[in-house]
């Protein structure tokens, strides 16, 4: 008589989730119903954090971690985390974390790439009318107890003479350049238009037009003919100061600059000196090459600091509540698969699998150094434990190749063992059935 199938091998209260940085309380709330052990924080040190995932200290390793844009983790965040099993990225860009070492360690990474796009885009939008109404101005008068509304003769000898309505105008009519024609981009077109903007952009990849959007096909092209450039391109290497003295002074006289891209991406200087130039009427800026890494006074520095009409918000294109429910809901779910099931699609720095578990099955997973003969040493093993395969998937990348096998409940031990002990085993479990 065969055995009955073994109980749940881990369980799922002993799954410790850590989340930083204030992930929104639809993530936390669904890793708890998962049964998982939740801990919060909002910034941990680099000896912190690196204790954590390595379990010293006290402190047990974590198995997955859920991070927005503060929290870096380098080559060896990744190398101490025997135990992580993946990682939650609570935001769009992934950049600042070293995804290639965390591929080679079997860890995927995953994003939310279109829920903060809105949010974001509407930001875009307001700084747009708002440069175009010096609405910034105006308001911090007004704060200090200046009230100019009525623009006279005798005011254009007051030093400085109020700014009331020169300079200011109607977006109607007016072109937008856009930087980048992604998930963001594309909607900062589309909101544009309804406003009655004439709408121009540039992509290294060729992307189909919404709306009456016109493609160009160059950088230049777009700075040269549009009244507001907007900025919406990753941080790589080929974008790091993307936009320049150069490219500044290509730009229309009396045009506007937005970037909520990449702080990396404009040279903040000559950014600063085409403004105090006057080459520039304004420019508006959600992201900086160096941000504080905690909230509080007297923390941030820029040379865009004190020049007029210009926006500086701290870093808060994807921070509403609508957005950040939607990503907690987003990563989480991504996370929570990648946990129960093994799936990783939708991952941006690992092979992608996505394959239904099978009722009454043991699910064996590993990732392996992609090199020839793997997959047949595989099979082999599971040919020598005689155990009967439901389903198989394995995708691979330059680096990894990652590998899913439904398996009878039965023989699934002796075959994870055997494929444990494959001198190309980066990381493998095995999963019971519920």
């Amino acid at each position: 008589m065969k055995p009955s199938a073994p109980p749940t091998r881990f369980p799922k209260n002993k799954v410790r989730i850590l989340l930083l940085e204030n992930v929104h309380q639809r993530a936390i709330d669904m890793f708890h119903q998962e049964g998982f052990y939740v801990e919060t924080a909002t910034a941990l040190s680099k000896e912190e954090l690196l204790d954590k995932l390595a379990g010293r200290n006290g402190h047990e390793a974590i198995h997955a971690i859920g991070v927005r844009s503060k929290t870096v983790l380098s080559a060896e965040c990744f190398e101490l985390a025997k135990r992580l099993l993946c990682v939650g990225c609570y935001c769009i860009g992934t950049d600042n974390h070293d995804l290639p070492k965390a591929e080679q360690c079997g860890i995927p990474i995953f994003n939310a790439p279109f829920a903060n796009t809105r949010s974001v885009a509407e930001l875009v939008i307001t700084e747009i009318i708002a440069l175009s109404r010096q609405l910034m101005d105006r308001s911090a008068e007004c704060h200090r107890g200046g009230w100019y509304k009525a623009r006279r003769f005798r005011d254009a000898l007051q030093s400085p003479p109020p700014q009331v309505s020169k300079g200011c105008c109607e977006v109607r009519g007016k072109t937008l350049g856009i930087v980048g024609y992604g998930h963001v981009g594309s909607q900062v077109s589309v909101l544009a238009e309804s406003l009655g903007m004439r709408v121009v952009y540039h992509d290294v990849i060729p992307k189909m037009a919404l709306g009456n959007a016109s493609q160009c096909g160059s950088m230049e092209e777009v700075l040269e003919q549009a009244d507001y450039v907007t900025l919406h391109v990753p941080r790589l290497p080929s974008t790091k100061n993307l936009i320049g003295a150069a490219q500044l002074a290509a730009m229309k006289k009396g045009s506007y600059l937005i970037n909520a891209a990449r702080g990396e991406v404009v040279v903040v200087d000559d950014l600063a000196e085409a403004l105090r130039s006057g080459h520039l009427a304004g420019a508006a800026a959600d992201v900086f090459p160096s941000e504080p890494k905690k909230n509080g006074e007297e923390l941030f520095e820029s040379p865009l600091c004190g020049l007029p009409n210009v926006i500086l918000t701290p870093h808060i294109g994807g921070s509403t509540e609508e957005a950040q429910a939607a990503i907690g809901v987003e990563v989480a779910s991504a996370m929570i698969k990648c946990i129960n099931t093994g799936v990783t699609y939708g991952a941006v720095n690992f092979p992608q699998v996505d394959i239904m578990p099978r009722v009454g099955t043991h699910r064996l997973i590993n990732c392996h150094r992609n090199v020839p003969g793997v997959l047949m040493k595989v099979n082999t093993a599971l040919s020598q434990a005689g155990c009967n395969i439901f389903a198989q998937q394995l995708t691979t990348s330059e680096t990894v190749g990652y590998m899913v096998v439904d398996v009878d409940v039965f023989t699934s031990e002796e075959c994870m063992t055997i494929i444990k002990s494959l001198g190309e085993s980066i990381r493998s479990r095995i999963l019971w059935a519920q």
